[in-house]
């Protein structure tokens, strides 16, 4: 690193800006530990849930923009263990029952798992 030019080394983050992102990072576990404590109560064994959290996060989605019904359906696929589907319908339902907007959108969020 030393070896790069001045232009192109990293700079160490401001104090503000270290602030901001360990914020961001707070905002980001709070919110995962919600959805954690919700699937706890589905999966037969409790410890699974960060993993399964892991794998909804890793997986890929359909986003199904809606203009006419104002609605962003974001459809999860099926995952290899009928009990992690139980779980993602229960946190799908959970998270549809607060009616988020996309943000810069009036499009409200709808989560689906699978077909249906």
């Amino acid at each position: 690193m030393k070896d790069l030019p001045e232009e192109e080394q990293f700079q160490q983050l401001s104090t503000k800006s270290k602030h901001f992102i360990d914020t961001i990072k707070m905002i980001a576990y709070r919110a995962e530990t919600a959805m954690a404590n919700l699937l706890r109560e589905t999966l037969s064994r409790p410890d699974e849930v960060r993993s399964l959290l892991r794998a909804i996060y890793s997986s890929e989605a359909d986003l199904i923009p809606d203009h006419e019904q104002g609605t962003l359906t974001v459809k999860l696929h099926h995952l290899a263990n009928r009990s992690y589907d139980v779980a993602i319908q229960k946190l799908c339902d959970e998270l549809n029952s607060t009616e988020t907007k996309f943000p810069r959108t009036n499009l409200r969020m709808i989560f689906k798992l699978g077909s249906k």
